[in-house]
């Protein structure tokens, strides 16, 4: 697999986010704050990390990807579309009635797409179960996922996490888009979880630290959490809600609104203007 060095994925997440600006602005519905936050760890999963086949997407031995947090499929959408699972128009069909690329992902229709997910705490449970065929079944594919913070107020979250740490699950690494904002507000006023760190430590796992926007550090988190074994590593990636947009920025609002022209014009000219930085330097 060809691995994009930290320049190629700075532009690759600078048009993944042009792509879910377009299509959450499209469909004039989704939701793009938690889309953007998580983008980079996409960026590097799709781009640098994860063996797979885009002639072959139920490849037995590929690693499987699970996107917990269901409703950011706009990201996920972006990421399999610039690997060329399906081509980018596609994109702008998102949520449309006759189109495959619907508000939540699902495997029976989408390519590339390892877990239909969208009902919150669903799939980190059916990455731990996929973890575990692996372990059963002697195989060397990794599991990933990545959830939102204000989704692991659902309790399920935890009984899956602690099936992971029982069955020593090391082939599992987890991202938490640690935005700290959710649809109602700032999670630490709407059910807070906090402590994560010290939580998921609790529950038997690895935890690492980083900055979620920093692809160095996305890289070399997921190498040490391949070298962890006898436990599943969560990845905490501190995260901005809304990343790359000035005015999505750390504002909850954005969560699951939709911009109108105007916005959407800005958006994208403020991605190519950063695509544009990145071209010169």
């Amino acid at each position: 697999m060809e691995k994009l060095d930290l320049k190629q994925l700075k532009k690759k997440s600078a048009v993944m986010r042009k792509h879910v600006i377009d299509e959450v602005y499209s469909a004039a519905s989704g939701h793009p704050g938690g889309s953007l936050s998580c983008t980079d760890i996409l960026a590097v999963l799709y781009f640098h990390e994860m063996r797979v086949d885009l002639h072959n997407p139920r490849w037995e031995d590929r690693d499987r990807f699970v996107l917990s947090k269901g409703h950011c499929s706009p990201a996920l959408y972006a990421a399999l579309a610039e690997k060329g699972f399906f081509p980018t128009e596609e994109l702008l069909k998102f949520r449309q009635i006759d189109s495959y690329l619907q508000g939540h992902p699902s495997m029976k229709d989408v390519p590339g797409v390892d877990m239909s997910t969208g009902s919150l705490g669903q799939g980190i449970s059916a990455a731990v179960g996929m973890a575990l065929a692996g372990k059963l079944d002697s195989k060397d594919y990794r599991v990933y996922t990545i959830l939102g913070d204000g989704e692991i107020e659902e309790g399920q979250v935890w009984e899956a996490c602690m099936s992971a740490a029982h069955y020593k699950l090391d082939n599992l690494t987890a991202f938490l888009d640690h935005n700290g904002l959710q649809i109602d507000g700032k999670i630490t006023e709407v059910m807070s979880p906090e402590n994560v760190y010290e939580k998921f430590k609790s529950f038997g796992w690895a935890v690492i630290g980083i900055n979620g926007h920093e692809h160095i550090q996305i890289i070399e988190a997921i190498e040490k959490a391949r070298k962890t074994k006898g436990m599943p590593t969560m990845i905490i990636a501190e995260t901005i809600k809304g990343k790359g947009v000035s005015f999505m920025e750390n504002a909850a609002g954005w969560h699951g609104t939709a911009p109108n022209k105007e916005q959407r014009d800005q958006a994208i000219a403020e991605l190519d203007e950063a695509l544009s930085k990145l071209e010169v330097e």
